[in-house]
């Protein structure tokens, strides 16, 4: 991998879109609830159409939105892994064996015992359901702008992605069977296997071939397509969005604290596992460079692979869906305040970082 092209990976600021994210998607909220009254036979015949029990307009949103995300992908950036070492443990641990086990407990916690009495008791397995979706499998997109914001280091971002990409896909239907199984809630095996190569295996194959071919052409013909696919991508992820809150919008009417109450869950344990993640590479002497965007990852979440493996495994309707939505809409704000925590506190960091053994203090 190129320093030219590690630079290039989290070169963008925070752009339009992603800046205003929160905004875009409390409009789908609206936009879908509207619609959803005004035009119930219209979304139901959309929800009709299914093949194998996937929705075929959603499945077609969700490579656009997935696609332009693994196009960025270089997974021949692992090599680089073996340099930081002890970034990238933090980073794998927190992902993979805190935080989809935290946010079970969390969900369990919150939606099971202390919202119980204000959520429809119907839902509540599907609520969980939903978080345990959102925390399964870390964020491939996003996390470059973060780790841009917090002067992470280029080398680390692209390469800590590039193995979580390919852990996922063998390891994210286990877990979530694993954790749903755990959570007492029925796992259509036969749809999630199909969820995981619909929306993991394919959209990586297809990506990876994609980009191969832009990158024939050139490192400026290659980051051209890339700028101007990136759009596509968040539309994608909006449209979907209307989809999903025109089929929720009765529930969403009758109970609106129902996304206050999701929310809570989502963002203790965002806070708890950037937290844990940051203060682990400060313990093991781990550079802020390398820290900052090894709290980030460790707490972000894929919700676009969780909305499309909501839809799948549970449907339009499901509690489920809507947890992996809300997901998506605090996204932006909390991730922004890891962010601020994260750069406010380098100073704080490095002292600590200071006092770390000769033998630790390289990473």
């Amino acid at each position: 991998m190129s320093s030219i092209e590690a630079r290039n990976a989290v070169r963008p600021a925070i752009g339009f879109f992603e800046r205003y994210l929160t905004l875009w998607v409390a409009l789908c909220i609206v936009a879908g609830v509207l619609f959803g009254q005004i035009l119930p036979g219209v979304f139901q015949a959309i929800g009709r159409m299914e093949m194998a029990h996937v929705n075929v307009p959603v499945g077609m949103l969700i490579w656009v939105m997935i696609i332009p995300m693994l196009v960025k992908i270089d997974f021949s950036a692992m090599k680089q892994v073996g340099s930081q070492w002890r970034g990238i443990g933090v980073t794998l641990a927190v992902n993979w064996l805190v935080k989809p086990f935290s946010m079970a407990l969390l969900g369990w916690l919150f939606i099971r015992h202390v919202f119980r009495p204000w959520l429809p008791i119907e839902q509540l397995d599907s609520y969980v359901a939903g978080l345990i979706l959102l925390a399964a499998a870390p964020c491939t997109a996003m996390v470059f702008v973060w780790s841009q914001l917090c002067k992470g280091d280029p080398y680390f971002t692209l390469s800590q992605v590039a193995l979580n990409d390919s852990i996922m896909i063998v390891a994210f239907a286990p877990l979530v069977a694993l954790l749903l199984g755990l959570s007492a809630i029925t796992v259509p095996w036969d749809t999630l296997i199909a969820s995981v190569g619909l929306y993991i295996v394919i959209p990586v194959i297809l990506a990876q071939l994609l980009r191969r071919h832009l990158l024939a052409r050139g490192e400026a013909h290659f980051r051209g397509v890339v700028a101007r696919l990136g759009p596509w991508s968040i539309c994608a992820l909006l449209a979907t969005l209307v989809l999903l809150f025109a089929f929720q919008g009765q529930a969403i009417v009758a109970q609106p604290l129902v996304i206050a109450m999701l929310a809570v869950p989502i963002l203790v344990q965002v806070l708890l596992n950037s937290g844990l993640a940051y203060l682990l590479n400060r313990r093991l002497g781990v550079a802020h460079c390398v820290a900052g965007p090894s709290s980030l990852i460790g707490a972000s979440n894929f919700f676009e692979l969780a909305v499309a493996t909501a839809i799948s495994l549970f449907g339009f309707h499901s509690g489920a869906a809507l947890a992996t939505v809300v997901g998506v809409l605090i996204e932006v704000p909390v991730m922004l305040l890891v962010v601020g925590i994260v750069n406010r506190s380098q100073a704080w960091y490095e002292s600590g970082h200071r006092q770390a053994a000769p033998s630790l203090r390289r990473n």
